[in-house]
């Protein structure tokens, strides 16, 4: 199998929900990405083999394959081909995992991969409302299927982590990030978007000219606020909307490359993909697949928990990376060092590519070698990808 290169990665800002993005569709985000990647890279569009984008509620106008439509809308030759694939929360990690695998066989030697989603524009669901109930009576008969918030207080409960434990990992979460984006390390990884270019020609309300930052980070967020707020899913419960992912918008991308399409278009690589991998899990608790998935890549690549560098969980909610550290014994001042989806926004299918680009960057600032991330899906699933810096 050949090596799997990452030559680039780039992201959009993450747009609060119905904030400066709610005028931008999702496939216009990353076609303005895509020709970022290939012009920062030297590269013309023709080059590329194939886009790959990861998109979680594809109805509407988020329905018509938005790596082709996004491609199509970046001016890109249409011999180009796109493929859109869900994986929920794990799609914009598994897209540059089918992008990887291309490349290892060598049936592709440049992919653009990641994921985009505008959940002020798409509302998070809506394509379950189309043509009946999303499951059948045949699964309902062999698990008890709940809502995530639901699953996320079954985590808390099982690993024994109280209010409090999840509000100040949520004011941690926010403070790391503020950090970060007042030290400019995120101006690194974001290409500005210029809203008023993109935005609906049909659009009547006023936005920004151009968005440069993440506007989800609340810098003075803490426990006693947090404490005010109600339980989102349960009358007596622990998860509330302020240590849980943020509805929000955005698009990330990164260039994968062989080594022979480094060779012949002069690219350096950035690091490798080491191993990857999705695993199921329990459909009911829903939120577990990490562990299993961080466990069975890093026996892939034959490496300990203590010889990774930097580890990002997504933070779908509190509970979730807090559960993986008590199982994995994860320090603190490895683990999402510089916030996570809590204060960053969770674009579902853009997620995975968004922490990769991050992930990448602050693997590079450091100078260490290994960083892994994971992600819980929704149906009991778990990606988990490992990186190294070259």
């Amino acid at each position: 199998m050949k090596p799997i290169y990452i030559v680039d990665a780039v992201r959009t800002p993450v747009g609060r929900y119905r904030g400066s993005l709610s005028s931008v569709r999702a496939d216009h985000l990353a076609a303005h990405l895509l020709n970022n990647i290939v012009e920062k890279n030297g590269l013309s569009a023709e080059q590329i083999d194939d886009v790959i984008l990861g998109c979680v509620t594809q109805v509407g106008e988020q329905s018509a394959n938005i790596a082709r439509t996004a491609l199509l809308s970046a001016g890109w030759p249409v011999s180009v081909p796109g493929l859109t694939i869900d994986r929920k929360c794990g799609s914009g990690e598994v897209a540059i995992q089918l992008a990887a695998g291309q490349i290892a066989t060598g049936s592709a030697n440049l992919v653009v991969a990641g994921g985009a989603e505008n959940m002020s524009r798409v509302r998070m669901g809506g394509n379950r409302d189309v043509h009946g109930e999303p499951f059948g009576w045949l699964v309902e008969q062999r698990y008890e299927l709940v809502g995530q918030g639901e699953a996320a207080e079954r985590v808390a409960e099982r690993w024994a982590i109280s209010r409090t434990d999840l509000d100040e990992f949520a004011v941690r979460s926010h403070s790391r990030a503020a950090a970060a984006q007042q030290q400019g390390l995120f101006a690194q990884e974001i290409c500005p978007l210029p809203v008023a270019t993109l935005r609906e020609q049909s659009w009547g309300e006023p936005t920004p000219d151009e968005l440069v930052a993440d506007e989800t980070i609340r810098p003075t967020s803490n426990v006693e606020k947090l404490a005010t707020l109600a339980p989102s899913f349960r009358a007596d419960g622990r998860i509330t909307a302020g240590n849980s992912s943020q509805i929000s918008d955005g698009a990330a991308l990164l260039l994968l490359a062989s080594g022979e399409a480094c060779d012949l278009h002069g690219l350096k690589p950035r690091a490798r993909i080491v191993a990857h991998t999705t695993v199921g899990s329990d459909p009911t608790l829903m939120l577990t697949g990490p562990i299993a998935a961080t466990q069975k890549v890093l026996a892939a690549a034959g490496l300990s928990v203590q010889e990774v560098d930097l580890f990002e969980v997504n933070e779908a909610f509190a509970s979730v990376p807090l559960a993986w550290q008590q199982e994995l014994q994860v320090s603190d001042d490895k683990l999402n060092v510089n916030g996570g989806a809590i204060a960053l926004g969770h674009p579902l299918g853009a997620s995975g590519a968004r922490i990769m680009t991050s992930m990448l960057h602050e693997l590079e600032r450091r100078g260490g070698r290994y960083a892994l991330q994971t992600i819980c899906c929704s149906g009991g699933m778990g990606t988990a990808t490992l990186i190294e810096r070259l």
